[in-house]
């Protein structure tokens, strides 16, 4: 997976916003139970397509080489553990 620009997770978030308003409105309209369930559902798949999004970021951020200096193995110990704990986090 390709980490997703800030401007890609910015408007998938703004596309989430509009679910939100959508399942608002359905339940506002009594819709089924099925129907706004259904909805709900994307909605936490839209969700958690933008955290994997943004841990692929840090994960890329983490294991880059910065400044072309070669990093100690403690220091790419240290990344790894901040990039699982951000995962942890998330799951």
């Amino acid at each position: 997976m390709v980490a997703p620009s800030c401007d890609q997770l910015v408007r998938r978030l703004k596309r989430i916003e509009g679910q939100v308003r959508g399942l608002q409105r359905m339940i506002e309209e009594g819709r089924s139970c099925s129907e706004v369930l259904v909805q709900l559902s994307a909605l936490r798949e839209a969700l958690n397509r933008v955290g994997v999004g943004l841990i692929v970021r840090q994960m890329e951020s983490c294991f880059r080489e910065e400044n072309g200096c070669a990093e100690s193995a403690e220091d790419r110990s240290g990344r790894l553990r901040e990039a699982v704990q951000l995962f942890l986090k998330f799951s």
